[in-house]
C-alpha cells in the first residue's frame, strides 16, 4: 500500500514539475512575443523621429513619381495655416488659408513647370454656395519659414487686395537635385464645412490641384513617362 502511495506521489510530483516547466516555456514565449512588439515600436520610433523634423510636421501629402530609369520627382503638400478673415476692397469678407508645395527634382535633367488659375471662383462640391479662389504669391518660400505665422508669407493683405480679381500663374525651372517651394493662398467665401486640405499632383505631364473634393486641372510639366510610385 505504501509502495502504491509512493508511486502516486512520485507521479504527481512529475506532473507538477512538467506543468511548471511548461508554464515557464509559455512565459518565455510571451516574452518573445513582447520582444517582437518592442522591436516594432522601435521601428515606429524611427518614423516618429523622422517626422519630428520641423518640415515633416507640416506636410500633409507626399507623392513620389518614378520613370523607367528609376529617376524620381517628389511633390510634397503642406497643411494649412491662417484661417483668419480677410476683407476685400469691395467689403466682401473671406477666410484665407496659406499652403505651400515643395517639388524636388531627383532626375539628371532640369524641368519646367507652369501653373495657371483663372480669376473665376470654384464651388466646393460638398459645400454648396461656398466658393473659393486660388492665388499664388510671388514671395519666395523657404523651409526655414515653416514654423512662422502663415509660413512666413508677409504683406498678405496688400497682395490679396491687388490679386483677388486677377488670374494667378507660376512658372519655375527646377534643376537636377534641387527643390523649389512656393505658396498657395486659398480665399474662401463663407468658409468651408470641415477641414480644408489641398495638394498638387501629377498625371502624365498634367498638374492637378485638389482642394478637398474638388480637383482642378492647373498646369503642365515638361517631363514624360513618370508614374506614381506605389
Amino acid at each position: 500500500m505504501k509502495t502504491k502511495n509512493m508511486k502516486k506521489k512520485m507521479l504527481l510530483l512529475i506532473l507538477a514539475t512538467t506543468g511548471l516547466f511548461s508554464c515557464k516555456q509559455g512565459s518565455k514565449s510571451e516574452e518573445g512575443a513582447g520582444a517582437v512588439e518592442v522591436s516594432n515600436s522601435k521601428e515606429k520610433g524611427k518614423g516618429q523621429k523622422l517626422l519630428s523634423n520641423p518640415v515633416y510636421k507640416f506636410i500633409d501629402t507626399q507623392y513620389k513619381y518614378v520613370d523607367a530609369a528609376g529617376q524620381h520627382l517628389i511633390i510634397e503638400n503642406s497643411l494649412p495655416k491662417g484661417g483668419l478673415k480677410y476683407t476685400a476692397p469691395d467689403g466682401k469678407v473671406y477666410v484665407y488659408a496659406v499652403f505651400w508645395t515643395r517639388i524636388t527634382n531627383e532626375t539628371v535633367n532640369p524641368f519646367t513647370l507652369t501653373i495657371d488659375f483663372p480669376v473665376d471662383s470654384f464651388e466646393f462640391p460638398s459645400s454648396p454656395e461656398r466658393y473659393f479662389k486660388i492665388l499664388i504669391p510671388s514671395d519666395t518660400m523657404t523651409l526655414e519659414k515653416v514654423s512662422l505665422f502663415n509660413y512666413g508669407l508677409s504683406n498678405l493683405k496688400p497682395f490679396l487686395d491687388s490679386a483677388i480679381h486677377k488670374p494667378s500663374s507660376l512658372k519655375r525651372t527646377i534643376n537636377p537635385n534641387e527643390s523649389n517651394v512656393f505658396y498657395f493662398v486659398i480665399l474662401s467665401y463663407k468658409g468651408v464645412n470641415g477641414t480644408l486640405r489641398t495638394g498638387l499632383n501629377l498625371k502624365g505631364q498634367d498638374l492637378f490641384y485638389r482642394i478637398n473634393d474638388k480637383v482642378i486641372a492647373c498646369g503642365k510639366i515638361n517631363l514624360k513617362d513618370f508614374t506614381l510610385q506605389k
